[in-house]
C-alpha cells in the first residue's frame, strides 16, 4: 500500500484541509502482508473520525492500512473538526465539502479512483457514523454503501437533551434545537425523504454496543431504517464506545462491502 499526506486548499470550506489516503499496491515481499491492486477503478472508502480526532486517527489506532492492502481498495481519511459532517448554521460548509467538493479532488489527484457510485462508500465511529450515514441518504447519487460505527445517529435527541452549557456549540452546527426535526441534517427525516423519492437506495450496515451511551439511538435508527425497507445489516454486541471494537468492526464492514461485486 501507499500512504499519502496531502494538504490543499477546498473552495468550499475556504481554507487548507488535510487528508490522509491510502491507495492499493500489489505487493508479494512485504513481511506479514500481500497488498492487492484490485482491477480497473479504484473501489474508495471514505473513513471519517469522531469527535475528539482529526484525519490521523484511524491509522493509529487500528491497523486499516494491513485491512485495506488484502482488499485491494483505496481509502480516503480527511479531517473534518468538529462540524459534524454539517453545512453549519454559524460556521463552515463541511458536508458540501464532504458530500461533493472532497471526491471531486480525490478523483482528480488520484485518476484510478473509481467515479462510480457502485465503488463509492463511507464509514465512520460516533460523530462519523453520523457523517457516514449522512452520506448515504443524502448524496445517494454518490455514495452507494455506507456504514455506522457507534454512530450519534440521532441528532434530534442530542440537539434537544444537550446541556445549556454546550448550547451554542450544537446551535452553531444545527441551528435552534427546535429546528432541527425534519431538517436537512435529520437523519430520520432523511431516510423517509429519500425513500419516497424513488431514488436508488444505498446499503447500510450499524454496528453498537449494548453498553455504549448511544445505543437507544441507534436502536431508533435501524427500527426506522427496517420500517421504510432499507437494505441495512444491522449488529449489536457487548461493549462500550472505545476503539477496541471499533478496530473489529471496520474489519467486518471491509467484509461486508461489495468488493469484487459489481452491484451494491
Amino acid at each position: 500500500m501507499a500512504l499519502i499526506h496531502t494538504d490543499f486548499f477546498s473552495d468550499a470550506l475556504g481554507m487548507c484541509v488535510e487528508m490522509d489516503v491510502i491507495l492499493p499496491e500489489e505487493t508479494k515481499g512485504q513481511i506479514g502482508m500481500e497488498g492487492r491492486d484490485g482491477k480497473g477503478g479504484w473501489k474508495t472508502l471514505y473513513l471519517l473520525h469522531g469527535m475528539s480526532d482529526d484525519h490521523t486517527i484511524w491509522q493509529r489506532r487500528t491497523s486499516i492500512e494491513r485491512y485495506a492492502s488484502e482488499k485491494g481498495i483505496a481509502v480516503v481519511m480527511p479531517s473534518t473538526q468538529l462540524g459534524w459532517y454539517t453545512d453549519m448554521h454559524c460556521g463552515y460548509k463541511w458536508f458540501t465539502y464532504i458530500s461533493e467538493e472532497l471526491p471531486r479532488v480525490c478523483r482528480a489527484f488520484f485518476p484510478r479512483m473509481s467515479h462510480r457510485r457502485e465503488d463509492t462508500f463511507a464509514c465512520g465511529l460516533s460523530m462519523g457514523g453520523y457523517g457516514a450515514l449522512k452520506l448515504a441518504l443524502r448524496a445517494p447519487e454518490t455514495f452507494s454503501c455506507a456504514a455506522s460505527l457507534s454512530g450519534g445517529v440521532d441528532i434530534v435527541h442530542i440537539c434537544e437533551q444537550t446541556s445549556l452549557a454546550d448550547d451554542h456549540y450544537w446551535e452553531d452546527i444545527f441551528g435552534p434545537a427546535d429546528k432541527v426535526r425534519g431538517s436537512f441534517n435529520d437523519l430520520f427525516a432523511a431516510a423517509e425523504e429519500l425513500k419516497a423519492s424513488g431514488k436508488p437506495l444505498p446499503k447500510l450496515y450499524m454496528w453498537c454496543g449494548t453498553e455504549d451511551f448511544l445505543y437507544g439511538e441507534n436502536v431508533r435508527m435501524r427500527d426506522h431504517l427496517n420500517a421504510l425497507g432499507y437494505d441495512l445489516t444491522y449488529e449489536e454486541s457487548p461493549g462500550d464506545h472505545q476503539w477496541k471494537y471499533w478496530d473489529q468492526k471496520v474489519q467486518t464492514v471491509l467484509n461486508w462491502l461489495p468488493l469484487g461485486k459489481e452491484d451494491c
